[in-house]
């Protein structure tokens, strides 16, 4: 078995079969033979002399060679009591109180089972509008996600997953310009991703600055307009700020709707890349394209397709099958999803093909090979699933759908590109069809050491050149890139290119390329670097619709890391556009006042304790001390960096910009220790300069002293709010490592942790 320790450590920790005590009973070898006779039973459905020991032979082969693995549900629920095998579903939300909770109850057991979904809150009134039965005003979508939020928190997916969910409002609904701000603070709706769905006729508008009109979700009838550009302008804004909402582009989806006569599609799952009919589920999984790699007579990589069409044609096989032995939560998402048979065939791996193979990830090369291995993949898919319907016939509404003068279909889409997050670290490979994140990074290990780990591609040249070094790694993970050392030759520059190497042009060509021979959608995160401009969104998104992308998400590094919790009100100044501000030179610190209000808290850091005293007067935070406890420390240095922050904050600084300077600093000797609550020294202060800062915000807003709380129950507030937040944030919550936003979701590949799977 191929399986590395990576991928060992994330099979124990969240596949394997625990007993109620949470004590391991089942190997890895027992998980695959689990997973491949529950699967191979299906035969038996079509065929009671089928031969499934070697069915499940094929099976087991496929995925402990790691050429192909399923979706996360099935490899923890087949053959197992809870049987749920789907990743994602849709379901409807009705104008109506009843189908809004029917919608939610259903939504609780769906997470229950493991799955995640996808709602359209486009059939709701809007905010304000009459409702006739009770003669009051309906609270609009947005009030009505925050109670899907609530109800999707409450609710623990078998110990192993919690529920995600998308949520998509159409562009011309009343309520869209709240829905685009609905998560411009990173503590609300936490939950949900959230997406715009757009029309051909809004975006033709935005180009042209046009206004277009919005429609009542009832009657249908027009009833106000906007200008296009300025709510364009609005979602580049709130996505450049911390990466929502995404852009669905809803007329292409139904484009390609393979059934139109059972209605609209209106969303898809939590990730992007599958759009549903309502109570549709789709079955996903993913081949490992470095299994297909073979050396030729000169020594370079090239694809072996034989061995790719024979990879492809038993994994139809396999997520056909997985559709029949599939336990739903719901009758009638039974009965929806056999209707139509959709499977999702998707790939993972493809940054490190190209690796191997010397082509670089942002090069017209890559590109051209990206159409003609989906091309393939999608091709022999197809010929696949006429195949099948030879011996178990079509799906059954395909005298409906538009294949229907053609050959018989046993599914009525075969390709996916799904993100890969925690598969992609069983199978050792990169992500999905994202570029490399990062090429090396530092694990922390249980002793509290670090280890350096390395692409193994990138060591295995390095090595080979006679420059692998673990000083060279460091100043790889320190810079993020391998773009500006000099010790690296400009030959592995030009191939080893990472996320943020790459512009955002060429992150969506690469989607688009990927899109044109994929049936349902692709999963992709356009990463930014911090500096990025909203220009640079703009654009992106401008690309996504000009290149016939069904759909897009953007991430600008450290966009959501950036943004501070608020207590009482919401600075309406945080986000100014700093481009247009006007700086000052020769500033003189206003003078210490004579009486100062202030707090001194005791932070435990790696070495010990910390004091850190911040004080205010009636124009703000003033002044920072610390002081170190008998266990040593770095007193010298955050006496410094205390002058410094106050200094600072007397001469006109935001405290809001000292904050984002000093937080999230690490130090190895407090990260190294456990349960810390603080990353380093500045990290300390970072934190109670915030709390300070809030607390006199508070005061100031409140002239009755009785109406102001303790500062001690605002700081309990603000680390109940932080452990929320800390989902979105940039570090994983189970293991502290840096997250990786791709393929629209947020996964960590140090330990497996993923918000989507």
């Amino acid at each position: 078995m191929k399986i590395g320790k990576n991928g060992l450590t994330v099979l124990e920790k969240r596949y394997l079969v625990k007993d109620e005590e949470g004590k391991m009973i089942e190997t890895v070898e027992g998980l695959f033979d689990r997973v491949a006779n529950a699967i191979a039973d299906a035969d038996l459905h079509f065929d009671s002399k089928a031969d499934t020991k070697q069915t499940a032979k094929e099976f087991r082969n496929m995925m402990t060679e790691l050429e192909f693995l399923p979706n996360s549900p099935t490899l923890m629920n087949a053959g197992r009591p809870l049987g749920q095998l789907s990743a994602c579903f849709v379901l409807p939300v009705g104008d109506s109180m009843e189908e809004i909770f029917e919608a939610i109850k259903q939504a609780a057991l769906i997470h229950k089972s493991g799955g995640g979904t996808g709602f359209s809150f486009s059939r709701l009134r809007a905010s304000g509008s009459t409702v006739k039965t009770t003669g009051g005003v309906a609270s609009g979508p947005v009030s009505f996600m925050r109670v899907f939020n609530m109800a999707t928190e409450a609710v623990k997916q078998g110990g192993t997953r919690r529920g995600a969910n998308m949520g998509i409002l159409r562009v011309d609904h009343p309520d869209i310009l709240q829905f685009i701000d609905c998560k411009k603070d990173n503590a609300d709706i936490t939950n949900f991703n959230i997406s715009v769905g757009v029309t051909e006729e809004f975006m033709e508008a935005a180009l042209k600055g046009e206004d277009y009109p919005l429609y009542d979700p009832r009657t249908k009838l027009e009833i106000g307009k906007l200008n296009a550009q300025e709510v364009f302008d609005k979602i580049v804004d709130n996505a450049w700020r911390n990466g929502e909402p995404g852009i669905i582009f809803l007329d292409r989806l139904n484009r390609d709707n393979v059934v139109p006569s059972q209605g609209e599609i209106e969303s898809t799952n939590p990730c992007g890349e599958q759009p549903l009919l309502p109570y549709e589920s789709c079955n996903l999984g993913s081949i490992n394209l470095l299994s297909v790699l073979k050396m030729d007579k000169d020594g370079t990589y090239v694809i072996d397709y034989e061995k790719l069409k024979r990879i492809v044609n038993t994994a139809v096989h396999f997520l056909d099958n997985v559709i029949e032995v599939n336990r739903y939560p719901l009758e009638l998402i039974d009965k929806t999803t056999k209707a139509t048979r959709k499977i999702g065939l998707g790939v993972m791996g493809w940054a490190d093909m190209l690796l191997r193979m010397g082509i670089a990830y942002n090069s017209d090369e890559a590109v051209v090979l990206a159409e003609k291995v989906m091309g393939f993949i999608n091709e022999n898919g197809r010929k696949a699933s006429h195949e099948l319907a030879k011996t178990r016939g079509s799906f059954p509404l395909f005298s409906e759908s538009v294949f229907a003068s053609g050959a018989p279909l046993r599914n009525a889409t075969v390709t996916t590109i799904a993100p890969t997050g925690t598969l992609s670290i069983l199978a050792g490979c990169s992500s999905g069809v994202e570029p490399v994140f990062a090429f090396a990074y530092i694990r922390n290990v249980m002793d509290n050491t670090e280890m350096i780990e390395t692409n193994p591609i990138l060591k295995q040249v390095l090595v080979e050149r006679g420059i692998y070094s673990d000083k060279l790694m460091k100043e790889i993970i320190a810079e993020g890139s391998l773009q500006h050392l000099p010790e690296i030759p400009e030959d592995i520059k030009r191939v080893f290119v990472c996320s943020h190497d790459i512009s955002p042009m060429h992150h969506i060509k690469m989607q688009a390329a990927f899109q044109r021979h994929t049936d349902n959608a692709v999963s992709k995160t356009v990463n930014f670097t911090h500096d990025a401009t909203r220009e640079d969104v703009r654009e992106a998104y401008i690309q996504a619709y000009k290149l016939d992308c069904k759909g897009v998400t953007i991430y600008r590094d450290g966009s959501r890391d950036s943004q501070v919790l608020n207590i009482g009100s919401v600075q309406k100044d945080s986000g100014a556009d700093k481009s247009s501000a006007k700086y000052v030179t020769n500033i003189t610190p206003r003078p210490r006042p004579e009486a100062v209000n202030g707090m001194t808290e005791r932070m435990k850091i790696g070495c010990g304790n910390l004091y850190v005293t911040v004080n205010y007067d009636e124009n703000g935070i003033c002044e920072v001390f610390t002081n170190t406890g008998k266990a040593g420390g770095c007193p010298s240095q955050s006496e410094a960096t205390a002058r410094l922050a106050s200094v600072a904050l007397r001469s006109g600084v935001s405290v809001d910009e000292v904050i984002d300077q000093l937080k999230g600093i690490r130090c190895p000797s407090t990260i190294r220790q456990p349960g810390m609550k603080c990353t380093s020294c500045p990290d300390a202060m970072a934190k109670i300069i915030r709390r300070v800062a809030d607390y006199q915000k508070l005061t100031m807003q409140n002239t009755d002293a009785n109406q102001i709380p303790p500062i001690e129950k605002i700081t309990k507030q603000m680390e109940a709010d932080a452990e929320r937040y800390q989902k979105l944030a940039k570090f994983c919550p189970e293991c502290g490592a840096e997250m990786e936003h791709e393929g629209g979701c947020v996964s960590c590949r140090s330990c497996g942790y993923s918000k989507c799977n």
